[in-house]
């Protein structure tokens, strides 16, 4: 049975409150018929605001990151930009699950005073780290090897060069940085993300956010 509303009973809060039952209503009424087939269900439960004695969903949306457009100065630097996207995409994974790795032993070494026990602590993780990490870096370019450098150092606050220093020793690490000169590249190098690296973060930042 249908009943008329006056202008001066229609409640515009009251009216929105409705279309959002509705809405939620649907959307749970669709998910419990998906859900028939399963043994466990759960209930889901909206926070909520109080507005002039009306209940209110309260939702809060998934931020949404608005980044601007990469300016290029010219066609080889939008060349150069693109060729990273490739190679970071290839390296960042490597960086960051060897920097997790990295920042754990920091950790579990900082807890070690016995000298004896740090070396064998050391040694136990070189050869974990080889065996996860060797056959997969072999296969990369000199690019990315120069990236990765980088990127540990962005991950781990440490160039590869003071971490070879600190689990190695100081002739190791001096012995790394020559090898690593003749082919073009710095153990020592630092990530700097407002300056020559500028480009590299803001790929990362894309690729965070799913935009790449």
């Amino acid at each position: 049975m249908s009943q008329l509303v006056s202008k001066k009973q229609f409640n515009s809060s009251s009216f929105v409150t409705k279309i959002f039952v509705l809405f939620f209503g649907l959307q749970l009424y669709t998910a419990s018929i998906e859900a028939q087939d399963t043994i466990r269900t759960e209930e889901i439960i909206l926070n909520h605001k109080v507005i002039e004695s009306d209940t209110i969903p309260h939702i809060i949306l998934k931020e949404i990151p608005v980044i601007p457009p990469y300016k290029f100065k010219n066609k080889r630097q939008r060349r150069r930009y693109s060729k990273l996207v490739r190679n970071i995409k290839v390296v960042l994974p490597y960086a960051r699950k060897a920097g997790k790795k990295i920042n754990n032993i920091n950790t579990e070494l900082a807890l070690i005073e016995d000298k004896k026990l740090r070396k064998e602590f050391l040694n136990d993780k070189e050869d974990e780290l080889f065996q996860e990490f060797e056959k997969p870096l072999k296969k990369l370019t000199f690019s990315q090897g120069r990236l990765l450098i980088k990127l540990i150092n962005r991950e781990t606050g440490n160039t590869t060069y003071q971490l070879i220093k600190e689990y190695k020793g100081g002739a190791s690490a001096v012995f790394w940085q020559t090898i690593a000169r003749l082919f073009g590249s710095n153990l020592k190098a630092e990530f700097d993300e407002d300056g020559e690296d500028k480009m590299i973060e803001h790929i990362i930042t894309l690729i965070d956010n799913g935009l790449i």
